[in-house]
């Protein structure tokens, strides 16, 4: 995606405080080593050229993606927005969902999977350890299996915490790894398919309104492996919000 600018990218909201955006798959949400384009500052470079901002406009990164993962984004327009989403983020206010597909079922349809993450800087990979581990964090998620084709499965997640490759690791733990994960399934995957993992579902408090926001955004259910599959009926994607908190 070498060739990307600010205009190829869906913006799905915006207002004075959030820019809600749709993250295609395989490009980075935020600059790295690569120096390949990535999303934040695509979007710094919209804001600069569409409001005639003098010198670099303020986007503050409020979470982030891993590079092979599409769906939807927020960022913050100021930094009163930034901090109090952030807090949502600690507090678990702000939900996030994915959608995934995994190579095999899991054993149980509805979990919640705990699981001590350390991260190697250097490979930039993520391992799960024992939970006494010294420099683990603490990773949570609960999934529901939705349906499943053969030895395929359609889990819809909900995500507890914000750790580094979370979904992929914490599900190839259990022997489930996503679709097209060369990183940590090494399974599943063709020339021309992407990672079976989607950002579906952010839900927050606005930051300066009482009122909560909702964006959706469906994965390419036309493309391989999606294309087997149907989407779940609106009823129970919501169940899973209305869950409890662990």
């Amino acid at each position: 995606m070498d060739n990307i600018t600010y205009k190829d990218i869906n913006i799905l909201y915006e207002d004075n405080h959030v820019l809600v955006v749709f993250k295609p798959q395989n490009i980075a949400s935020c600059p790295d080593i690569s120096g390949d384009p990535d999303l934040l500052t695509l979007m710094k470079q919209y804001l600069t050229e569409t409001y005639n901002k003098q010198g670099e406009a303020f986007l503050g990164l409020v979470h982030r993606l891993d590079r092979p993962t599409g769906g939807v984004m927020v960022f913050a327009k100021t930094s009163k927005a930034a901090m109090r989403l952030s807090s949502q983020i600690q507090s678990g206010v702000f939900e996030k969902r994915y959608y995934t597909i995994t190579n095999g079922v899991p054993k149980q349809r509805h979990a919640i999977l705990k699981n001590m993450l350390v991260k190697n800087e250097e490979k930039n990979e993520v391992y799960c350890v024992p939970m006494a581990s010294e420099g683990g964090k603490l990773a949570v998620l609960e999934y529901r299996v939705l349906s499943e084709i053969g030895s395929l499965a359609f889990l819809d997640i909900r995500l507890l915490t914000g750790r580094s490759h979370q979904v992929r690791v914490q599900l190839a733990n259990i022997g489930t790894p996503v679709y097209g994960d060369q990183k940590y399934g090494q399974n599943g995957k063709t020339k021309n398919e992407n990672l079976a993992l989607w950002a579906t579902e952010l839900r927050f408090m606005h930051p300066t309104i009482d009122d909560v926001r909702v964006f959706h955004v469906e994965p390419p259910m036309m493309e391989a492996p999606w294309n087997k599959f149907t989407l779940p009926p609106s009823s129970i994607l919501y169940t899973l919000n209305s869950a409890k908190k662990t």
